[in-house]
């Protein structure tokens, strides 16, 4: 296996990896730029005033987002056996 190839595959990967964390990531942080900014404005300083609409957010993302996510991860995973003889040298 050369280096090319090598650095394709961790590219391919983290490439996977971003697109399926990002949803759940990117709905994590506008939920707390939200909060935070309510915060600021009314002075409540409470921890689960923060953590509990952000884990709800994210599991609500979860749900609706789970099949594409899988769909997402097996494709590349058949992509990735699909042709496993360069891989192999």
């Amino acid at each position: 296996m050369t280096v090319d190839h090598v650095v394709q595959l961790a590219r391919l990967a983290l490439q996977a990896a971003f697109w399926v964390s990002m949803p759940v990531l990117a709905a994590a942080t506008v939920i707390s730029l939200l909060i935070n900014i309510a915060q600021v404005m009314t002075s409540i300083q409470d921890v689960t005033v923060t953590t509990v609409p952000r884990l709800t957010a994210v599991g609500v993302i979860l749900f609706f987002l789970t099949p594409w996510m899988l769909n997402h991860l097996v494709s590349f995973t058949i992509l990735l056996f699909a042709d496993f003889r360069p891989y192999t040298r």
